[in-house]
Order: C-alpha cells, then structure tokens, then sequence
C-alpha cells in the first residue's frame, strides 16, 4: 500500500493507515490544503471549483469527501459528477471557475486513487503551486468557514456531452467527412467513464461503435495502463468484427492508444504522430513532447517545416514548453494528446476526433498509415524501488559511465547513443524507475533496455 505526495497532487491506495494510504483523513487534508491555498492566492473572495471523477470504485466516497471538505472552507462546487481529465479541464474555464479537482489514479490499479490539481485556467499547477499546497497539508493549516458562509454545491452532470460539441466544434475535425467514410471502430474502455463519452462522440461523428468494457463499473477487466501485453481482447475483437480499427483509453480519457484493421498495435507512441501529422499538413509549425517521447514525432515536424523540442515528463513540463516555443500540437507518447485550438491537456476525445479525420481524408487503411512513419521501436521498464534506496545516486553513476555520449539531465537522465536512446527516470506517480529505451528494432530496444537494468543493478549491488 502506498501514499505519494507530489506537486501534482496526492495518490494512493485505498483503505490502510492514515498518512500510508490515501485514507479519508488524507483525502480532507488534501482537499482542504487545495482549497486553503487558493483563498490565499484568490484573497479569500468567494471562489468555484469543478470536481469531477472517473468510474473507479471509491470514486464517490474520495468524490464526496472532497466536495464536502471545500463547502467547509466556504468555497462552492460545481459537481460533474462521472466525467473525464479533459472535460474536468474544458470545464473549469467555461464555468468561470478558480481551479479543478480531478478524482483518478490514472492508469494505475483500481485500488489507486488521486486528487489531481487544476488552476482557473483548467490546467495543471506549476511545481511551485504545488510545494506550497503541500505544505500547507503538512502545517493543517486550515480555517474553516462559519455555518452562514458555507460553499454550495450546484450538479452540472452533462459536460462530457459538452465536451463532445467542443470537440465537433474545432476546425480541423469534420464529422460529415467521417459520417461518408462509415468507419466500424471496437472501443476499449477499461470499465471506466470513457465507455460513456468516446462511444457517444463515435456516433455523433457517425462511426459504427462495437463496444468492449465501456460499461462504467470501476472493476477493470485488465491492467488499466493501454499497453499491449494488456490488450488482447480488443485485438482479437477488431479482426472478429472486420472493423476498421480499435480505440483503447485508459480510466480518465487523457491517454489513447489505437489497434489496426489487422488487430496490431498502432503503437501508442503513433497516436501523437499521427494527430501531429495531420495537424501540421494543415497548419504548420512547432511541436513538443517529453524527453521520453519517441524520436518520430521530432522526424514528422522537420518534415513539415517545423521546430521540434523536448521538454521533461509531466503534462505541465510539456504545456510550459508549447507556450514558450508558440507549438501547435504536443504531448506525450504515452498517447496524450495536447491541441491548443481546444485546450492546453492531454485529450483522447481531441485525438479520437482528429485521427478520424485524418482517415476519411486521406482514405488509407490504419496498417498503411502506420508504414509511413519512421519505424522506431520502444520498450518500457522499470524496477521497482525499495525505501532508502539512493536513487539520485544510481543515476549520477549511469550518468558518470556514460560521460562520453550525449547527456541531458532535464528530467532524470537521458542517453542519446548514435542509433538509439535510453531515459531512465524516478516515477512522479509510482515507487519506480522508468527505463524507456528506443532503437529501430524491438530487438534492439528490448536488448539495451536489459543491459541498463543490468547495469542498475550493479551499482545497487
């Protein structure tokens, strides 16, 4: 069981010991640390915030307690209920709202939860918002409001449809030319609250939806995170059904991941360089993505006459770095899409909407599309770290035995060999070191992924 406190918000598991887990108690702590610090950054007028969640068990009990817990301060509360990270985002800056709470863990297990923390821009906070949030959990210093100035709730359940016609709305996306293409799409949900909103915008864009776990339970029916040792079910399904392609999110929507006509992985780290593609024929210009990102997206935007740069992992590292360099598009390869037009997150709805685009434009099969691209392969590990271990430590050691090779030490520390990379990097959101490596085999890729491990592990030892 575990608790993680990070300057993007607090995540844990359910149930346990206060200060361990993500217990009630450490839920109204958080919560209440939130709320605190944006009366002091707002001089304590009265204030609004969007809460929504994904369909993860304890959803409603962390959702209510919340809620609650910021009604005590005084502040009121715009209820949405079963939604999505991106709509909670969309959210925050149509209702005029102070900031957001976004109740997901994510990809992780269901028996993960977080309180994810958004300002009034319906964005992500910045490092220094967040240490101070923290903080203020630290110090409990809270003052709650008297009885006559308690927050209200108002319930605004519809927003994921709201969200849909902001995606319609955009120009790059044309529902009529994907209505002529009847497209049959198999749509994996993982049990969560993307089982609701990517089929109905499936159908408003007039695609035939064939639906395998979208119904919002909580209960997962495989590792949430949309890797494909994980997405068998859905692979099989997409050439049972002679469908045109799969669609997988994970429980918040913000990370999408597609299957070909053939029941093969697009490849997660495609989704961006697809969107981005398309985009960019359209309307040139710069791109971002993180330091763990594949190398396609960087070749895809010189092919287009635009300036690629990385930044480090986290969607608020991204978004700071498509605003400095004026991006068009962004994100992660972990299949997170990042349009400005619609908003500054991660989108899967967004994607959704543009990839199908870009198909009933250009008329090709998913497979064929997928051979355009520069063919990069990536394998993605980690170790998992037990207490006391000196992480910065081992990766100054990596860092010293690769001294003569191209370095950044942004975000961890990233190897640039000559025909492959390797980033190795403690895990914001889990007790872990990712070790994501790149090179133009699988083979290849898996082979030094092994050898860096092996090589952590020496210097452990």
């Amino acid at each position: 069981m575990s608790l993680i406190k990070s300057i993007s918000g607090i995540r844990g598991t359910i149930g346990g010991r206060t200060g361990e887990n993500l217990t009630p108690i450490d839920t109204v702590k958080f919560a209440a640390a939130y709320g605190t610090w944006l009366k002091k950054a707002h001089n304590s007028k009265k204030l609004k915030v969007v809460v929504g969640r994904d369909a993860r068990i304890s959803g409603s009990m962390v959702q209510q307690l919340t809620m609650n817990t910021l009604i005590g301060l005084g502040i009121d509360v715009i209820d949405l209920d079963l939604s999505t990270t991106p709509t909670v985002e969309i959210a925050v800056p149509l209702e005029d709202a102070d900031g957001g709470i976004i109740l997901t863990a994510s990809h992780n297990p269901k028996q993960w939860n977080a309180l994810k923390l958004l300002n009034n821009k319906g964005e992500f906070l910045n490092g220094e918002e967040g240490a101070e949030i923290l903080k203020i959990a630290e110090a409990e210093d809270f003052d709650f409001a008297d009885v006559d100035d308690l927050g209200a709730i108002q319930s605004k359940p519809d927003y994921m449809q709201k969200h849909i016609q902001e995606v319609l709305n955009l120009n790059l996306v044309n529902a009529e030319k994907v209505k002529k293409a009847k497209f049959k799409v198999v749509v994996d949900a993982v049990n969560s609250s993307g089982g609701i909103v990517i089929p109905a915008l499936l159908e408003e864009m007039g695609v035939e939806v064939v639906k395998l776990y979208c119904e919002p339970t909580g209960h997962f029916p495989h590792n949430p995170e949309p890797l494909k040792e994980h997405l068998a079910d859905i692979c099989e399904l997409v050439k049972k059904e002679n469908a045109d392609f799969g669609l997988v999110v994970d429980p918040d929507v913000d990370r999408l991941a597609f299957i070909d006509e053939n029941g093969e992985m697009f490849g997660e780290e495609y989704t961006l360089v697809a969107c981005a593609d398309y985009v960019l024929s359209k309307t040139p210009g710069n791109t971002v993505s993180n330091l763990s990102s594949s190398r396609a997206l960087r070749d895809i935007t010189q092919k287009h006459s635009g300036n690629y740069e990385a930044s480090a992992v986290g969607e608020v590292n991204v978004v700071e770095l498509m605003k400095k360099n004026n991006a068009i598009i962004g994100g992660e390869g972990n299949g997170g899409i990042i349009y400005p037009e619609a908003h500054y997150g991660r989108d899967s709805l967004v994607g959704t909407a543009l990839f199908l685009t870009f198909l009933a434009e250009n008329g090709k099969k998913v497979s064929q599309l997928r051979k355009e691209y520069p063919a990069y392969f990536m394998s993605k590990n980690k170790i998992e770290l037990t207490p006391g271990l000196d992480v910065d430590g081992i990766l100054k050691a990596v860092e010293k035995r690769h001294a003569q090779e191209d370095i950044s030490t942004l975000d961890g520390v990233k190897i640039d060999f000559a025909e492959n990379w390797v980033h190795l990097r403690k895990s914001n959101t889990e007790p872990i070191i990712r070790i994501y490596t790149e090179a133009k085999t699988q083979q290849e890729a898996d082979d030094l992924a092994v050898k860096m491990i092996s090589e952590i592990k020496d210097i452990i030892a």
